[in-house]
């Protein structure tokens, strides 16, 4: 397959060979790199129909999230390089239009499509362009606000806008929240558009006699949908609802595809499918085979689960909420990433999935704070920044006391550039009367998170990275705010500023500096937000100084060390 223009030489039997193909070989990649599997088995059949009755350049297929597009990369020439999906130098885990014309927008975080197709087809309309949007979403993404901003404003389009709902019933976690028991009634009803065609066909013998009659007989139609299926919260936000329709089913889906490309409206077509389908073992345990480490086809087992910052962050917060009835633990759809699921087990009472809804999550545990509870709002770093503004406006404003748990935070690597943790500390860095804590060690995520819940007032901060902890020196301690490794009898020449997991690294670099007879020592923060004037005079008898963060420089720990040194002058 070089192009989805060779779909159409192919045979409908040929396209479900293909099909099992594509899967297949999903599978084996996914096994090798890791990534993500059972959303990708998904949406196979999907992903074909969808090139063949859109094969052309000028047709623009945006997929929310984009995990769900290793299909889609394979169909559109890169099936020889999807090796390499993950690696470094190879394709991306999501689409990236720098990467292809094939992809028509950079995705990565959730409920963008709608907003960004119809952004693709205002762009036509104006300029008169040929080609078709599909925007594809999955249920789990409808969870998130900014989908129903982009679907409110879609519904007003002049012109031809498909959504394809991809509805698999679960996103990483289980969905939660109305809109899952929602589409879950839309699933369960009698069969609307087998009763429309048979009315339809019923009335198609009525003699029509003018156009009173013609109206009447149009008016006939929709009161049979409206009798047996009443308006969907998607027809009145404007678009023509078609559906659900069996999302493995090819021939089907093609049939649709086909019959509403060029009606000049609004148009979301519900398709429901089996994350994980024709993987027995993801499919059986879609969370866990949602994004995975490199695994055996032949059990679907993966290397032996290590201990890691996530898993740490959960078992101590277990133990701070035997003791302490008022903790909650909050999170936005990642309750197994986030290392929340023994949390939720033990005292769901006090655990609250909010779905694909950073923002809400931020404001939601500021109410919980200014009730009297302790929350502790457990987010990834890459989508902590969908949160900014509740951060701000929500809860420091309010002067409410909660913690932001924030995961991932630094360098993800595979993950790709729309995941990766390092804008947090720059964009915290702007927000008044915040505590960031930024953790070495297993030990110092437990301090740091005891400290924040009782010991420090306001908005409260710990980050820590993916993955494990590094080694550490043999004399370090967490005892205090700053800690000077390294340093002699004599002050060192060469200070080196860091924190968190870059520490182990950053005493590897004064330990080479050293050797090559140079007096350096190294100087770790935490917490490393407000930097306090006390951290500062360490490094002002130094000649040199540099500073080592996995973020940016603007916004970043050696700015803000800066602004003090000039203030203390």
């Amino acid at each position: 397959m070089h192009s989805p223009q060779d779909l159409k030489n192919l045979s409908r039997t040929e396209l479900r060979q293909l099909s099992e193909e594509i899967r297949s070989l999903i599978i084996q990649t996914v096994s090798e790199n890791g990534g993500h599997l059972a959303s990708n088995l998904g949406a196979v059949e999907l992903t074909i129909a969808l090139h063949y009755v859109f094969p052309s350049l000028s047709d623009r297929i945006v997929w929310d999230v984009g995990h769900q597009a290793y299909t889609h990369k394979i169909l559109t020439g890169r099936r020889e390089q999807i090796a390499t999906i993950r690696k470094e130098g190879g394709l991306s885990g999501f689409p990236n239009r720098f990467e292809s014309p094939w992809d028509s927008f950079t995705v990565g975080h959730a409920s963008t499509s709608i907003s960004a197709a119809l952004g693709l087809a205002q762009g036509k309309y104006l300029s008169g362009e040929p080609g078709n949007v599909v925007a594809v979403i999955g249920d789990g993404a409808l969870t998130g606000g900014m989908a129903y901003e982009g679907l409110n404003n879609a519904g007003r389009f002049p012109g031809n806008i498909m959504v394809i709902l991809n509805d698999n019933t679960m996103s990483i976690s289980e969905n939660v929240g109305s809109m899952a028991g929602y589409l879950a009634s839309i699933r369960t009803k009698p069969g609307y558009l087998r009763a429309k065609s048979r009315v339809e066909r019923a009335l198609d013998h009525v003699p029509v006699v003018g156009k009173p009659l013609h109206r009447g007989i149009s008016r006939a139609k929709s009161a049979v949908k409206h009798m047996m299926y009443k308006s969907t919260l998607f027809e009145d936000m404007g678009f023509f609802y078609y559906g659900p329709f069996d999302g493995h089913n090819i021939d089907k889906l093609i049939e649709v595809f086909e019959n509403t490309k060029s009606i000049p409206h609004p148009i979301l077509i519900h398709v429901l499918t089996d994350k994980g389908k024709g993987y027995p073992f993801a499919e059986q345990d879609p969370g866990t085979f949602h994004g995975v480490s490199p695994f055996d086809v032949e059990t679907g087992e993966t290397p032996a689960a290590k201990d890691s910052f996530s898993s740490i962050f959960g078992s101590f917060l277990c133990e701070l909420a035997e003791k302490d009835n008022h903790i909650c633990a909050v999170t936005a759809a990642m309750e197994l990433g986030t290392g929340l699921t023994e949390f939720a087990k033990k005292f769901p009472e006090r655990f609250f999935d909010v779905g694909i809804a950073e923002e809400h999550a931020v404001t939601f545990s500021a109410g919980l704070a200014v009730s009297g509870q302790l929350p502790v709002c457990a987010l990834y770093s890459t989508f902590l920044q969908r949160g900014y503004d509740q951060i701000l406006h929500d809860a420091v404003l309010q002067k409410a006391h909660l913690v932001l748990a924030v995961d991932r935070a630094g360098i993800v690597g595979e993950d790709g550039e729309t995941h990766q943790g390092i804008y947090d500390t720059a964009f915290l860095n702007t927000i008044p009367n915040l505590t960031v804590f930024s953790p070495v060690t297993y030990e110092d995520l437990r301090m740091d998170l005891k400290k924040a819940l009782y010991e420090c007032e306001g908005v409260v901060v710990v980050r820590y990275p993916r993955g494990r902890q590094l080694f550490k020196p043999h004399d370090y301690v967490t005892t205090r705010s700053y800690y000077y490794w390294g340093k002699q009898d004599r002050d060192p020449d060469i200070v080196l500023v860091t924190y968190g997991r870059l520490f182990s690294f950053t005493c590897r670099a004064c330990e080479i500096l050293r050797e090559q007879g140079m007096e350096a020592a190294v100087l770790r923060l935490d917490p490393i937000l407000p930097v306090s004037e006390e951290s500062v005079k360490q490094i002002t008898f130094a000649k040199e100084v540099f500073f080592f963060e996995e973020g940016m420089e603007q916004g970043g720990i050696g700015e803000h060390f800066a602004m003090v040194l000039n203030r203390l002058g």
